[in-house]
Parts: C-alpha cells; sequence; structure tokens
C-alpha cells in the first residue's frame, strides 16, 4: 500500500536551510520490535496516539490490571510500525537530520532500509543524521514505536501514573526533515538580561572550517529589526560561540503583555530561527516571592495534566487541534490565571508556543512520578545518567520559551537521583531557572520548596477547619524552613466526576459533608464554594510565591481518582461547569478577598464580627468600597459598606460590624468589590442559623 500523501521538496540550497514537515496520516500496522510488518492496511495520524488509527486496532494500550504496578505490558502485540514515503526532487545537502518530536514508547528509525538509530526516551526529542541513506526521488520512511512501557525497560522513564488506567503509544508530536549546509548551527540559546538591555546569545555549531556567525533579532509581529550581532568562526569539531546581542528600547514580556522577538543566526551553509521574550524570572528566598522581570509576581494558575487526558474518552485529536488549544489557554486566561504547571507530563512542541504567545507562565514537569517513602513503586533501574542525558534534552528544546519559567524535575517522588541529575544539568541554562525537585530538599538556594496542602484528603475535615489552619503550607517530607519560596501547585482534594458524581478518593468526603442523599446540584455548589475558600485562604494570607489548584484538565472515569472541572460532554468546546466558573474564578481575581468566616452555625439575631482580607496583585493602589451582604436566598438581609485602600501587591483587613438574621435557616455571607477592570469581585460563606438550644433545670 502506497502512502497517500507523499511530499515532494527541493532539497537545501547552500546558505539555506529547509525544514520539511512530514506530519498528516501516515500508514500503521502492528508486530514485533525487531522486523518490519509486509502489510500496512491502516492509516494514522502524525502527531497523535494510535488509538486514532483507522480502522481501529483491538485495545492498543489496554488497560492495565493493577494501575499500582509499574511493569505493564500489551500481550496483543510488541510494537508499532509507521509508514510513509516522501520525494525530494533536489541533491541532498551536506546534512541532513530527521527528528521525532515525541514518542511513546522508544524509537527506532529505518530510511529506505537503513537503520538510522533508536532513541529510547519517551517525552524528549530524537535527532537522526539522514544524509547517508536519503536520496533523491522518492524514500520510504519507516518509524517503529513500542507498544507498552515494558518495550524501554525500567531504565528509562516511561510515564508510570497512579492514576493511568491506559498507556497509549503513539508519534504525539511533530516529525520534521531538516536539510541544510556546513557550518551547522545545532542550537542556539538566548537569556535576556533587562538591566543592560541586551540578550547573551550562545550558538553551538558543527562542522566549521572559516567564517562568521551572525545573529539578527526582529520584533515577530512588525518584522521590525532590533539588533545585530556577528562572531568569526575559525576551524574546531564542535565550537560553541558567545555574543551579546544589543536590544535597547526592548519591550519586556509578561502574561500581561507577551511580546515576542524573532532571533536568526546565520552561518554561509544554515540558518537558524528562534523565538524569545525579553523576559527574567527567579524565586526570591529573603521575601519567598517569584520575580518577574525584576518586580514581585504571584502566580495564580492550576494544573494540564495531558498524559492522563490522553486516555479520557472525549480527546480525540483535540490535543493536536491549534484552536482547540489555543482556546484552552485563553480560557485559562480568563480565570485571572496566569501560570499552568504541564503536570506529570509535556504536550506537543506547539503548546509552548501557545503559552508564549498567550502569556502563560508554565512550570514544566518532567513525566516522573513514584511516590513518597511509604507509598514509593521507584526502580533501582533508573539512574542520574539517564535522568541527566534527558534532561538535558528537555532543556534544548525549551529553553528559549519565556512561558517556560521553572524545571520541574518530577512529581510526589522520593529519589536519591533526580538530585545530582538536576545539578549536573543547571548549568546548561544560562537564564539560571529555578528548579522543583518535589519531595527532595531544594538543591539551591533560589529553587522550589513544593508543598501540596490537601486539607481534604481527611474525609473528616470540613471548611471550618480553615479557621485555624496554619496558613503557612507545610511540605510534604521537609519542615518548612523559611529558606526557599514555597510553590502550592496542588491543593483541594474535592474532586467531582464530569457528571457530578464523586471520585473514588471523594466518595467519603461527601458523605461526611452533605450525608447520603446528596444531590449532583448540591455538590458541585460545595465543590465550587470550597475550592474558591481554600484559594482565598491561601491567596490571602501571601506566604506562598505560587497558588496553583488541580486540575484544570485531565480525565473523567467513573473509577478515577481525580478529575476537571469541565461540564459533561463540554470539553470539545471548552465549557466550564458553571458553578465553578461562578465561584472560583473570583477566588483568582488579582484584586480579591476572603470573608474571613469560617463557622458552620451561628444564633439567630447575635451580633458577631465578620473579618474580611483584600488582596491586591496589581503594581498599582486600588481603592474602593468593600460590601458586605446577609442574604436568605435571593433575598438581602442586611448591607454593610467599607471604605478600603489596598497598597501595590498589598493586603488590608476589614472588621463588619453585622447582627444575624432573627430567623432560622440557610444564610449567605458574601462580600464584594469592584476590580481593577470594573466587574464583580465577590467571597461566599455559608452559615446555617439556629435557634439557642435552653437546657431545662435539673430535678
Amino acid at each position: 500500500m502506497r502512502a497517500d500523501n507523499n511530499h515532494a521538496a527541493n532539497a537545501s540550497a547552500a546558505g539555506q536551510r529547509q525544514v520539511i514537515s512530514l506530519d498528516g496520516a501516515w500508514q500503521i500496522a502492528e508486530g514485533s520490535l525487531s522486523n518490519a510488518p509486509l502489510r500496512f492496511d491502516r492509516t494514522v495520524p502524525v502527531p497523535g496516539l494510535v488509538d486514532l488509527a483507522t480502522p481501529p486496532f483491538v485495545e492498543p494500550g489496554p488497560k492495565v490490571a493493577n494501575r499500582k504496578q509499574v511493569p505493564q505490558k500489551d500481550s496483543r502485540r510488541d510494537a508499532f510500525w509507521y509508514r510513509r514515503t516522501f520525494t525530494l526532487t533536489a541533491p541532498i545537502p551536506a546534512l541532513a537530520t530527521l527528528k521525532v518530536g515525541k514518542a511513546m514508547f522508544g524509537t527506532r528509525v529505518i530510511l529506505n532500509g537503513k537503520l538510522l538509530g533508536d532513541h529510547a526516551p519517551c517525552f524528549t526529542s530524537g535527532y537522526f543524521e539522514a544524509k547517508d541513506a536519503l536520496k533523491t526521488g522518492e524514500n520510504e520512511l519507516l518509524i517503529r514505536v513500542g507498544a507498552d512501557r515494558d518495550a524501554v525497560t525500567a531504565a528509562v522513564p516511561s510515564g508510570f501514573d497512579f492514576e493511568k488506567d491506559r498507556y497509549i503509544p503513539g508519534i504525539f508530536d511533530s516529525v520534521e526533515l531538516i536539510l541544510c549546509g556546513t557550518p551547522n548551527i545545532v542550537n542556539v540559546q538566548v537569556a535576556p538580561d533587562l538591566t543592560n538591555q541586551q540578550a547573551r546569545v550562545r550558538v553551538w555549531l558543527k562542522g566549521v572550517t572559516d567564517g562568521e556567525v551572525t545573529v539578527e533579532v526582529r520584533a515577530a509581529k512588525s518584522r521590525k529589526v532590533i539588533g545585530k550581532c556577528k562572531a568569526r568562526l575559525t576551524s574546531s569539531a564542535e565550537p560553541v560561540v558567545d555574543l551579546v546581542l544589543p536590544m535597547a528600547g526592548c519591550r519586556w514580556w509578561s502574561p500581561e503583555d507577551p511580546f515576542l522577538y524573532e532571533l536568526t543566526a546565520r552561518t554561509a551553509g544554515d540558518e537558524f530561527t528562534t523565538r524569545f521574550g525579553m523576559r527574567e524570572f527567579k524565586l526570591d528566598p529573603a521575601t519567598g516571592r517569584a520575580m518577574l522581570n525584576g518586580k514581585p509576581y504571584f502566580m495564580r494558575g492550576s494544573n494540564i495534566t495531558l498524559y492522563r487526558f490522553f486516555e479520557d474518552s472525549e480527546r480525540g485529536v483535540l490535543p493536536w487541534s491549534e484552536a482547540w488549544v489555543r482556546k484552552l489557554h485563553q480560557r485559562m486566561k480568563d480565570m485571572h490565571w496566569n501560570s499552568l504547571r504541564y503536570c506529570i507530563g509535556f504536550p506537543p512542541e506547539f503548546w509552548y508556543r501557545i503559552a508564549d504567545e498567550e502569556g502563560v507562565l508554565i512550570q514544566d514537569e518532567f513525566p516522573i512520578w513514584f511516590g513518597g517513602t511509604r507509598w514509593s513503586t521507584l526502580s533501582k533501574e533508573l539512574k542520574t545518567d539517564e535522568l541527566a542525558k534527558e534532561y538535558a534534552e528537555w532543556m534544548r528544546e525549551r529553553w528559549n520559551h519565556p512561558s517556560v519559567v521553572v524545571w520541574d524535575a518530577n512529581n510526589e517522588t522520593v529519589c536519591s537521583e533526580t538530585g545530582p541529575a538536576i545539578q549536573s544539568v543547571r548549568g546548561l541554562d544560562i537564564s539560571n531557572r529555578p528548579w522543583d525537585d518535589s519531595y527532595n530538599y531544594p538543591q539551591d538556594p533560589g529553587d522550589v520548596y513544593e508543598s501540596h496542602p490537601y486539607h481534604f484528603s481527611n474525609p473528616k475535615f470540613k471548611l471550618s477547619g480553615l479557621a485555624t489552619a496554619n496558613p503557612v503550607p507545610a511540605g510534604n517530607v521537609f519542615t518548612n524552613d523559611g529558606k526557599y519560596a514555597v510553590v502550592i501547585n496542588e491543593y483541594g482534594w474535592l474532586w467531582l466526576n464530569r457528571d457530578g458524581t464523586p471520585t473514588t478518593l471523594t466518595s467519603n468526603l461527601y458523605l461526611n459533608l452533605l450525608g447520603t442523599n446528596s444531590t449532583t446540584e448540591q455538590r458541585r455548589n460545595l465543590y465550587a464554594r470550597y475550592t474558591a475558600a481554600e484559594t482565598e485562604f491561601w491567596r490571602s494570607h501571601r506566604k506562598v510565591a505560587a497558588v496553583l489548584h488541580f486540575t484544570a484538565l485531565g480525565y473523567s472515569r467513573a473509577d478515577g481518582q481525580t478529575s476537571d472541572h469541565w461540564k459533561e460532554d463540554g470539553v470539545a468546546k471548552l465549557e466550564w461547569e458553571p458553578e465553578f466558573y461562578r465561584y472560583v474564578r473570583d477566588s483568582f481575581a488579582p484584586i480579591g478577598l476572603m470573608v474571613d468566616f469560617f463557622a458552620e452555625k451561628a444564633f439567630i439575631g447575635t451580633g458577631v464580627k465578620i473579618p474580611v482580607v483584600a488582596i491586591n496583585d496589581l503594581y498599582e493602589a486600588w481603592k474602593g468600597p468593600v460590601t458586605l451582604r446577609l442574604k436568605i436566598g435571593e433575598r438581602i438581609i442586611s448591607k454593610r459598606q467599607l471604605p478600603c485602600r489596598i497598597e501595590a501587591l498589598g493586603r488590608t483587613n476589614l472588621v463588619f460590624d453585622v447582627k444575624l438574621p432573627e430567623q432560622t435557616g440557610n444564610c449567605t455571607i458574601e462580600a464584594e468589590l469592584r476590580g481593577a477592570d470594573g466587574h464583580p469581585v465577590r467571597s461566599v460563606r455559608e452559615v446555617i442559623i439556629e435557634t439557642p438550644q435552653i437546657s431545662a433545670p435539673a430535678n
């Protein structure tokens, strides 16, 4: 069978680089690891996963027998083989490289019958020298991926996740053929220097004899030339050249203004183009704050667990749709989120381009999750050398994205191998981003102290417990000693499936909170109000650099542990569950507030003082009235208003003297202000008003 998407292209002329996309419809067949199939009778999109094949395979990535067991084998096949042809119409240039963006599980490449090599890592790009196998005319390309995680052995990270039911293989990022001459530009890294209005540019080259490398920067949209520089080259096997690029009058990148530049480095035989933003980021251990472009910056956001979404029934081709992914990030920004953790796994590379363009800070987390000391499934075969190799490959792909601000080495894993791996590669990043080593103690003073304060993991915890909860979040293994900036990138433990049913982790919690006969509407309302209250609690106490809720995108499964907040059958349209949007969006507003009152019950007619905390994440002071209402249903029982001023990046405490209603029932306490955009922001509590019980005198 012949591929129906032959790609005809001219080979690269001298002095140019040509990148030929090989994405599209490929042929696919199942088989063994050692021998390619004789027949290819299905098609599949690249990028994508093998469960998108037409006609479909029988249960690719079968459901695992035990989610807590690390090994995983597909009993029906050992591998999937991809095939396509493409045509080149001009002579082959000096260098030809095939790039396979990301493929699970392990990659083998055969071009025109010649083995180009293997790349075991599942989450970083594989590069294969193709010059000797490539030919003018028609070329046949075969790519083999393992059918299961066992194909790469326990020595290679393969995405083990305690919650995943299925590990579906496939080439899930783009495939490209890169043609160029020499000297070849292997990679370019850009490190902004805002103080001096310049950028440090490091260029890696190969095949150098003499000549020069020139660098030119333009504004990405207007194409206006901003700066140029160049350096002489001398004969060397693989030189590294450092240049300083003037950027006078440069515009800084931030989530509020995601302004991008495009840099092109050229030699006589090659050119390399990348985008970057003039953005500096660090964590300040002295203040406990994130620092963006030299100023404190409060990170607000959520998580995306894409590899869990890969097994969701609504997934389809959505993760590879530019329009859907862009809208997803826009929906995140609409929630007042400026940050996301790409959690336990990397999305396709174009997601990072979209995060750059839409203005989202990314904590980029390598897909390792093996648990803590008492529940660890960590393989003894996973060693520092392999981790360091894959960390380095990851960094080289990602280091020019202004959106990427934290390298996250793992999720909830106690491991003695990750720290040395971090230290061996962190010098590769000349921007010196902070690292997160999760359950392991931070490596350097500017690194992350991670906290996952799951109050409701105790099924008997109630919202009233926040009244006495410690506002300093604890670490998950080590005591919070105040030496590092704290990042909360998970909290809540109130998950509901998209149909409103509790997950396996929250069924007892909802029994405790709502009893045996709770309705879907009651659970959704409680989930939203309690998540908002916890968000307000962590934000208003100002003890952390980041507050990231868990999770904005995952799966919804009857036997699942966690889930997200989309309407049932609403993922494709990206429609939030309405109660979540109503309450939680306000809790993340940059000008925000918290009703610091968590009592479950109170007596009729009682006079009480209700504290309200108002916070300002912005660089300008805010002032205006704060209103407190007591409501029975939609009827306003009383209303008070106080003037308020919140300094830039500050916090203000207000106290309202109110009298509770003279009737029993549910009472809503609602504080409101008008945010920086003029829209109302509310904090809501529910309290049950009761009649005092008078004890009868004893006989």
